[in-house]
């Protein structure tokens, strides 16, 4: 729109004086790695547990980097880390299941987040593809791998939603560190 009439925005909603700012602006670098993770934490995410097979035994891991990408067609990413031992392991597995967490179920959360050998001490067991299933969450979805992209220190992996399930229950959340519940 090419107009030469006053803008109907109202000063009122713009900064005044940008130098009178309480807020410490800050440019990710290594030296503020920790102030960058924190800021981050201030977005409350659900917390999930991605599974799959690596055609030896069943792994898994927590990851609340888990989001919705497209209803048409069903697509869902979630992304992880160059450094993690796991990362080949998914990155080829062909499919894999994103199960939504239960308020309830932080212990689980726990498990897949620190110890490689969490499927000794859970319930689960083998779905269609091969894929590891773990009862009693909230939603799953599993999925074909469709694609993935380099997303820096991490491998972003989108994937089509073959089939899902959704059950009752409230999410397990993740903000500042923490576990929570959500609360109406």
């Amino acid at each position: 729109m090419n107009s030469t009439q006053p803008s109907n925005l109202k000063l009122a909603l713009m900064p005044t004086d940008l130098d009178e700012s309480q807020e410490t602006m800050m440019v990710p670098s290594q030296e503020n790695h920790r102030a960058f993770r924190n800021a981050l934490g201030q977005f409350g995410t659900g917390v999930t547990v991605i599974t799959a097979h690596d055609n030896y035994s069943p792994i898994g891991m927590t990851v609340n980097s888990f989001a919705s990408v497209s209803l048409d067609p069903a697509l869902i990413l979630w992304s992880i880390a160059n450094k993690s031992e796991r990362r080949e392991a998914f990155y080829n597995a062909g499919f894999f299941a994103v199960h939504v967490l239960a308020e309830d179920q932080a212990d689980l959360a726990l498990n897949f987040a620190k110890n490689p050998t969490a499927f000794e001490d859970c319930e689960w067991h083998f779905g269609k593809h091969h894929l590891p299933i773990l009862p009693e969450a909230i939603a799953r979805f599993e999925c074909s791998i469709q694609t993935t992209y380099d997303g820096g220190d991490h491998t972003i992996i989108i994937g089509k939603v073959e089939q899902f399930t959704q059950n009752e229950g409230k999410p397990l959340m993740f903000a500042g560190g923490h576990f929570g519940k959500f609360s109406q």
